[in-house]
């Protein structure tokens, strides 16, 4: 016989909490130690998202952040005292729960001023072009963030552009300061809004 399923909003909630968890701890362990870093990914534009619309906030189920080469021993070492430890899958560095080594959940690390992959246009920012939230964390400011996500351009990227378009969040300001060929993947993006 074959189990029913139920579905549950508990473990959803609780993968939600796992996350804010998770980010604190790279946050205040990355401060701590004087390591400079910015969240990016899906995080931060939660965070960017919700100055203007709660509603407007994505589930994320991993922390990706930004740290400069030249700093990856010291977040080891500054992430290890939090039981995450480094690792390395197909050329992503990441950090992994020590007890439950999972890539899907771990804190996956982009590079400052490298290419994310070999096929990249353009390097990532520096860490410079971080902001400190209310709640403490160092964000990628919101005209990076744009840019990474146009350049990566994966439909998770585009859904992403969508949520910080659907807030006004992107200005002319912003938009201009685009090279034309991401500010062409925008308008793609635009034209396919409903």
């Amino acid at each position: 016989m074959r189990a029913i399923r139920v579905p549950d909003f508990s473990e959803q909630v609780m993968a939600v909490s796992r996350v804010e968890s998770l980010l604190r701890i790279v946050s205040q362990s990355l401060d701590q130690a004087d390591v400079a870093y910015a969240v990016i990914g899906g995080n931060a534009v939660a965070a960017w998202a919700r100055t203007i619309d709660e509603g407007a906030v994505r589930a994320t189920k991993e922390v990706d952040v930004l740290l400069r080469r030249d700093d990856i021993d010291a977040a080891a070492s500054a992430l290890r005292s939090a039981d995450l430890v480094p690792h390395e899958i197909h050329g992503v560095s990441m950090f992994l729960d020590l007890q439950k080594p999972n890539p899907e959940t771990g804190v996956h690390v982009v590079f400052a001023n490298e290419k994310v992959l070999a096929s990249s246009r353009y390097p990532a920012p520096d860490v410079t072009r971080a902001v400190r939230t209310k709640t403490g964390f160092l964000v990628i400011d919101l005209p990076s963030l744009l840019f990474m996500k146009l350049e990566a351009f994966r439909r998770i990227d585009q859904v992403h552009v969508e949520d910080l378009l659907a807030t006004g969040l992107i200005d002319e300001n912003i938009i201009a300061g685009l090279p034309n060929d991401l500010r062409e993947r925008l308008q793609q993006i635009q034209s396919t809004r409903q």
